[in-house]
């Protein structure tokens, strides 16, 4: 029996999340991972991201920066600054 992909089509949830999650350790702990320079996200593509849903995201960032459609995520970094407050 053939498995069907989970979804063919991207969590717009998981691309909020990129613009919001904080790289958690090494050298730019704390950075956001939309703000990680494009050699350290190659240098995880040369030697393994992480497990679980940290390397997910930074291996999804590595293909966004790697093809240059960061554009795509300014919208949703923005959303998040032109949000009034509660």
């Amino acid at each position: 029996m053939i498995k069907e992909p989970h979804s063919l089509h991207p969590d717009p949830q998981f691309l909020i999340d990129l613009t919001r999650t904080r790289m958690p350790f090494g050298r730019y702990a704390g950075r956001l991972l939309i703000d990680l320079p494009e050699p350290y996200l190659v240098w995880f593509a040369g030697n393994g991201f992480p497990a679980g849903r940290l390397g997910l995201m930074l291996q999804s960032m590595y293909e966004i920066k790697l093809n240059g459609l960061e554009y795509l995520l300014t919208p949703l970094r923005n959303e998040k600054k032109e949000r009034p407050q509660e």
